[in-house]
């Protein structure tokens, strides 16, 4: 799990994009007219009515962005654009809550990120890099959820908008799940663990296979803090499903594992509980297949579920 920080990026277009962590409220705005509701901006930056964009930025962030470079990115990433499609809508637990779009030909992306009172505290466009040749490529191994009952897609899909992890061969096709319950994954503190409705839950093997590989032993970090970038995985369970495919299984609660390398697993089984170790912001369960047990060699294979339906971020799934 990522939390977004103050970043301005060169790329073949600028990239824009100010915090939503932690944001401060922006007493200075003066509201001047009707604001735009976040489903209206799309159509509003297409149209080029960046003046009226400008103006529902937060005052942190045009004093970062002036209006003239706002209106020379968004006329050159507009070009060639018909429409903007709504992909996801991702609430924050701090009140804002952040939305995708893509072009109709999936290559370029849009995010912005709006608080409770609707102003712009983040803005983020983008060319996408695609990989269809791999993108319907799936699993031969049929896979269920690692997890019961209901849960919430954090981070998942096919552009790194919507799922980070795309950007990363070996975990491309990567999902992040959390429990999301009225907007919010915790009840609190949000300094603790166990505030997390995810903290401690079952966590289940999502086929039939073979464990390879176990740790169990990385201390669980605190939320919000600072993250284990050295054992990325945290607390993790790689299971071998025959056919050259591997689940990785990430970020278990410390020493909660309750299977060994060489055990025999159906799906289903529980595996050890859900936990915040490894490159981990807050309690979720990490979840990708790949085509060897080396985490760093190895290539993502995107995931065939025992279900039609598709699911990206912002999704529930049960």
């Amino acid at each position: 799990m990522r939390c977004f920080k103050h970043v301005l990026i060169g790329i073949a277009f600028s990239t824009i994009f100010l915090t939503a962590c932690g944001m401060a409220e922006d007493k200075e705005y003066d509201q001047k007219g009707k604001l735009m509701k976040p489903e209206e901006f799309s159509n509003t930056f297409l149209n080029g009515d960046y003046e009226k964009v400008y103006s529902q930025m937060s005052k942190a962030f045009q004093k970062e962005v002036p209006l003239k470079q706002l209106r020379d990115l968004g006329n050159d990433f507009n070009q060639d654009v018909t429409t903007y499609i709504l992909q996801s809508e991702l609430p924050y637990n701090n009140g804002a809550k952040q939305y995708t779009w893509t072009d109709n030909s999936g290559s370029k992306g849009m995010v912005a990120v709006f608080d409770e009172n609707d102003i712009i505290q983040g803005l983020q466009i983008k060319p996408l890099t695609m990989y269809p040749k791999t993108d319907n490529v799936y699993t031969e191994t049929v896979m269920d959820f690692p997890f019961r009952d209901t849960w919430y897609v954090f981070w998942g899909g096919t552009n790194s908008l919507i799922n980070y992890h795309y950007e990363y061969e070996n975990q491309r096709y990567a999902y992040d799940f959390v429990i999301m319950n009225e907007e919010t994954t915790y009840e609190g503190d949000p300094s603790l663990n166990e505030s997390y409705y995810a903290f401690g839950q079952e966590y289940l093997a999502p086929g039939d296979g073979i464990v390879v590989e176990v740790n169990n032993n990385v201390k669980d970090n605190q939320p919000v803090g600072i993250m284990n970038e050295e054992q990325p995985l945290g607390n993790y369970v790689i299971l071998d499903h025959g056919n050259k495919e591997f689940s990785y299984l990430a970020h278990f609660k410390y020493q909660s594992i309750i299977v060994n390398e060489g055990d025999k697993v159906n799906q289903g089984d529980v595996l050890g509980q859900v936990g915040n170790s490894g490159n981990s912001s807050e309690p979720h369960i990490h979840f990708h297949v790949s085509d060897s047990p080396d985490p760093v060699s190895s290539k993502s294979i995107n995931i065939k579920f025992d279900r039609e339906d598709t699911f990206i971020q912002g999704d529930f799934v049960e």
